[in-house]
């Protein structure tokens, strides 16, 4: 899930993000047995919902396929069939796409017993990121591999400081966000007016800085309006909704300490900052009573933080 800086940090903004273990993707990939199957093709299919499903929409999953290939220096290869079993909902902006494209690199490095870095790994799921968003900074595909927060600024990116124990209670608003759009209303408007995009590229700097020495302090409440005020600036420029508005609403009036939209927009989940168990599930409770589809509840624990 993505703290602060969405959006903003396609532009330059730092961002912070925070991996969420209990969601997890685990792919495995094969060489087809069906004689039909056309040689060098790869057939991708979902799991995790009610039935398996094959993808139709898995443009960014081929064209990460193909490159696999061209790096790991494979040729000759038979059909391919990939199983995805993603426990992430998708279209919540909680990474299901990054996650599912690591997952995948990892499954066809393993079925053809190569060897890859780290930097080949991103390089890779970022082609599948690009695909899917239209534009990607990275922070997805950063966050779905560690099991550590993620500061992303600039191009360098390290795990940040964490001075308290809080929890994050995460509220799935049953309407799937819509990542690729959002970022093309923001492009649209932004060329319309450059200085709405340095306004909100500014303001989402400040945001993201101030929030990330508040949490490196134990300053929990200071970082809880950090992230309220992060979502009216998401708001602002049209990113939220009046169903995720509402949400973070009943949040906020159970005694949340921030709230705010995560990830792309335009529909998704919110997260919202509880100082301990109990307050977090009193926001839970509340968030389910309002109409949350589903609810998760992540531990923000005491954390060192160093460079990556």
């Amino acid at each position: 899930m993505i703290l602060l800086g969405e959006h903003a940090v396609v532009y330059g903004a730092p961002a912070l993000a925070l991996p969420v273990a209990e969601l997890t993707v685990t792919a495995s990939a094969a060489q087809s047995s069906h004689e039909s199957a056309a040689a060098g093709d790869v057939t991708f299919t979902l799991t995790g919902a009610s039935e398996p499903v094959v993808l139709e929409a898995s443009d960014g999953l081929r064209g990460l396929v193909a490159e696999f290939k061209r790096v790991a220096g494979v040729v000759g290869v038979p059909h391919v069939d990939v199983l995805i079993d993603c426990a992430i909902p998708t279209g919540r902006g909680l990474g299901s796409s990054a996650a599912c494209a690591r997952a995948v690199v990892l499954a066809l490095a393993d079925l053809f017993g190569v060897a890859l870095d780290t930097g080949t790994v991103f390089d890779l799921v970022q082609i599948a990121e690009t695909v899917a968003h239209g534009r990607a900074s990275g922070i997805d595909t950063l966050a779905t591999g560690s099991p550590y927060p993620v500061l992303l600024s600039g191009d360098v990116a390290r795990e940040p400081r964490i001075g308290f124990d809080g929890r994050i209670v995460v509220a799935d608003s049953g309407v799937a966000g819509r990542t690729k759009d959002a970022v093309e209303l923001l492009r649209r408007g932004f060329e319309r007016d450059p200085r709405a995009q340095a306004d909100f590229v500014g303001r989402a700097t400040e945001l993201t800085r101030a929030a990330v020495r508040d949490l490196a302090d134990g300053r929990a409440a200071a970082f809880g309006t950090r992230l309220t005020a992060c979502h009216e600036l998401l708001g602002e420029v049209g990113i939220s909704t009046d169903r995720i508005d509402t949400l973070v609403d009943v949040a906020l009036a159970a005694d949340a300490l921030g709230a705010k939209i995560s990830g792309g927009g335009l529909g998704g989940c919110v997260i919202a900052l509880a100082q301990g168990p109990e307050q977090a599930q009193r926001v839970e409770l509340r968030l389910r009573e309002a109409g949350a589809a589903r609810t998760w509840i992540v531990p923000m624990e005491r954390f060192s933080g160093h460079a990556r």
